[in-house]
């Protein structure tokens, strides 16, 4: 019987890899992107290579085609994003590393939105686990806020998740919130669609009746009529 060696002969070399090609962007060699982030008077460059970003990222993929050139170079203004999340991302995008060193719990939230916008799948899985793993404390603090995040877009699902499951024990921290009339259609409709809430119908029915009633101001004072 013919034996199969290929699980044993196969060597990850991942490591070494990963610091060869992030050498090749802090060396700027042969780039042929120019990044332009931020708005001025505070913006920064960021040179790179345009096959890395067309392999690494669907948001490059589509936007790298159509886009100005100057003397061979493609160049790209993102005046939305902030200089450190671009620097995290492009990291990310050469060499698979991540350092959150300066970046407070809230910080990462924006830094999701963004990471979203440039179809980062992988990391968007990690930085959520990130949080829920090691920002619990801070994400129930600041329930609402983070609660409307995990609707923001459907990649959002372990921070829907981790809100969920509080919501079913503790439904007043959604149901309480000051801004609750904010909450955007997809989260409330989520919301009613659960059968586990603990917490009386009629409080749940004045709550829908306020949002709806900012919604639409035209509902009529009385819905039973």
């Amino acid at each position: 019987m013919r034996r199969n060696f290929h699980s044993k002969m196969t060597l990850n070399l991942f490591e070494q890899l990963s610091q060869d090609i992030f050498q090749l962007y802090e060396s700027e060699h042969d780039y042929n992107v120019a990044i332009e982030v931020g708005e001025q008077p505070n913006i920064q460059l960021f040179k790179a290579h345009s096959i890395i970003l067309h392999q690494r990222s669907l948001y490059f993929r589509q936007n790298l085609t159509n886009v100005t050139k100057k003397n061979s170079i493609i160049e790209i203004k993102l005046p939305h994003v902030l200089i450190k999340e671009i620097d995290i991302i492009i990291k990310y995008i050469y060499g698979g590393i991540v350092s959150l060193e300066k970046f407070e719990a809230s910080d990462i939230l924006d830094l999701l939105i963004t990471i979203e916008e440039f179809k980062l799948t992988e990391l968007i899985e990690n930085l959520q686990n990130h949080l829920i793993n090691n920002e619990a404390s801070w994400l129930r603090f600041n329930f609402s806020r983070v609660y409307k995040i995990s609707f923001y877009n459907e990649n959002f699902k372990a921070l829907q998740q981790f809100c969920n499951d509080i919501i079913s024990k503790q439904p007043n921290m959604i149901f309480d919130l000051d801004d609750f009339i904010s909450l955007p259609e997809n989260a409330l409709v989520t919301l009613l669609k659960r059968d586990d809430l603990q917490m009386d119908e009629l409080k749940i029915w004045d709550k829908v009746i306020l949002w709806g009633k900012d919604k639409i101001p035209d509902l009529p004072p009385n819905l039973d009529q």
